[in-house]
């Protein structure tokens, strides 16, 4: 297929290398051009030379307002992306904002395909991302390619984009409960005397046998946290976002307000360029150890 990707963070690189090498004629966009190294496909200039005669367009960018940057505007994908063409965001972005997408395209006689993704640049690398994708079946069907360069699974959660959005905004928030819970405990355990390897061997052997404690507890036990995989203002950013979500479906989150206010301590103290994983290590900062 004819594709336009946009967007060669650490995520979308290993994507875009994906596409490339499973035989598409892949066109990329990114703001700085450096971030393309490595990748042997043609750099646009602007979004909108990404994009146009494209049949698909992919988008990997860090928040909404870089997401609307490429959009919009006479260089933008709406104004290039053929009628009939689906843009695909994989970023992860609001809920308001996927639905705002989702009309313009339909607008302008384009589709829309909400498909956050599940994985750390690791499985983007490998071509291992868990997909949650949602939009017009026929849509998903000419996708299914694309989607096999990128991921092992895809789960189709709707038919309405946003609603993928929905679902990946809440597994972050699920993500970031277990590393801060993981954190306390780890801090609890380690000033009571405890190895924390051998407690996380413990843990991760018998009832959370679970890849998400099995890699954030080796990022906390190991005070892994540069270069970040994703970093601590991306880990606000996405449970800033997920509490707008739940007040506009009137949906209480204390935990995700509780995290909120670890995400913003942790970036009060230096934390900017850190791993979002870092707020697991505040306990034990909090406690001396």
């Amino acid at each position: 297929m004819k594709i336009g990707f946009l967007g060669l963070g650490r995520m979308g690189h290993g994507m875009a290398a994906n596409l490339i090498k499973a035989g598409h004629e892949v066109t990329l966009y990114n703001r700085t051009r450096d971030k393309a190294v490595g990748l042997d496909a043609p750099i646009a200039a602007t979004p909108g030379q990404a994009t146009v005669g494209k049949e698909v367009v992919f988008t990997m960018l860090s928040h909404d307002a870089a997401l609307e940057a490429v959009m919009h505007g006479q260089d933008g994908v709406l104004a290039h992306l053929p009628k009939g063409a689906i843009h695909v965001s994989a970023s992860t972005i609001s809920v308001a904002t996927a639905e705002a997408l989702d009309a313009a395209h339909r607008k302008a006689g384009q589709n829309f395909i909400s498909a956050p993704v599940f994985g750390r640049p690791e499985a983007a690398i490998a071509g291992k991302l868990f997909i949650a994708a949602a939009g017009a079946e026929a849509n998903l069907a000419r996708l299914q390619p694309l989607f096999e360069a990128i991921g092992q699974r895809v789960f189709v959660v709707s038919d309405a984009p946003s609603r993928a959005n929905l679902v990946k905004l809440s597994g972050n928030f699920l993500i970031a409960s277990v590393i801060e819970s993981l954190g306390e405990a780890l801090a609890l355990v380690a000033k009571g005397g405890v190895d924390e390897k051998a407690y996380l061997e413990l843990l991760t052997s018998t009832l959370f046998n679970a890849p998400v404690y099995k890699t954030y507890g080796q990022l906390l036990v190991e005070r892994k946290f540069e270069p970040a995989g994703f970093a601590a203002p991306l880990g606000q950013k996405d449970i800033r976002l997920v509490l707008a979500a739940a007040e506009t479906l009137n949906v209480p989150l204390p935990i995700a307000s509780l995290l909120r206010d670890r995400f913003l301590t942790l970036l009060a103290q230096g934390g900017e360029k850190l791993d979002w994983s870092a707020i697991g290590a505040l306990a034990a900062r909090d406690s001396s150890i």
